[in-house]
């Protein structure tokens, strides 16, 4: 597409809300799908070129759904009606996700960062929540415990436990961030996963698991599983 040519001035079957409907969604590219919550465009540059300006300079996807509405209505060539619209649409995703989730089981560390993954990892400081699951492992329960600060996300073990104890889980799993997006378990995370399940024992709640949500990263999990390697 030459200068700063309208979408409007495109074959109509070049146009990306006509091939959507006549092809579907997955035959658009990424800036395409994007310039359909835009609509319109600015002086110089239209709804595509404005789409892929801000994939370019946010990277990534994942790192534009990290933005809120304000932050992106700063953009240029954007504004409040249009931010709304990119931020609505990455919300119905996320939570479009977390339905699909919550129809299993939570027993499995991939399971728990697809529930939580999106939110948790935008976070730029430590939160510990807990997951009360029932005795077919569903969620009954999911409360934030801690917001921390960069570095840490302390919480004292008599919180979670009292979490448990009165939404009277049959087991739970606690999961937090690491704002770096690497997801080794630090020495404290490991003092502290060791410290809540001592406590645990002590109350006949099972502990399913401690897991760490960081960023996704080529050749490497996005998340942390103390039960799957082996430490819970």
């Amino acid at each position: 597409m030459s200068g700063s040519q309208r979408i409007h001035d495109l074959p109509e079957h070049d146009r990306p809300r006509e091939r959507l409907l006549r092809l579907g969604a997955e035959s658009l590219t990424n800036a395409e799908l994007l310039a359909l919550f835009i609509n319109t465009g600015m002086q110089g540059e239209n709804a595509i070129q404005v789409a892929d300006r801000l994939l370019r300079e946010t990277k990534t996807l994942r790192n534009l759904s990290r933005m809120g509405g304000k932050e992106l209505a700063k953009v240029r060539g954007l504004g409040p009606a249009k931010a709304a619209h990119i931020a609505a649409a990455f919300e119905l995703g996320r939570r479009a996700s977390v339905e699909e989730v919550l129809e299993e089981k939570l027993d499995e560390p991939e399971k728990v960062y697809r529930y939580l993954g999106q939110d948790m990892a935008r976070q730029g400081y430590e939160t510990l929540r807990i997951l009360v699951l029932n005795t077919r492992m569903g969620l009954e329960h999911d409360e934030m415990v801690f917001q921390g600060t960069v570095n840490e996300s302390p919480a004292h073990p008599r919180e979670i436990m009292r979490i448990a104890a009165v939404h009277r889980a049959h087991s739970f799993i606690l999961a937090h961030n690491h704002p770096s997006g690497d997801p080794s378990p630090s020495e404290m995370d490991r003092r502290f996963t060791q410290r809540i399940r001592q406590c645990a024992e002590i109350m006949q709640i099972q502990f399913a698991d401690h897991v760490i949500i960081g960023a996704p990263r080529q050749g490497s999990q996005p998340w942390f599983s103390f039960r799957a390697a082996g430490l819970l």
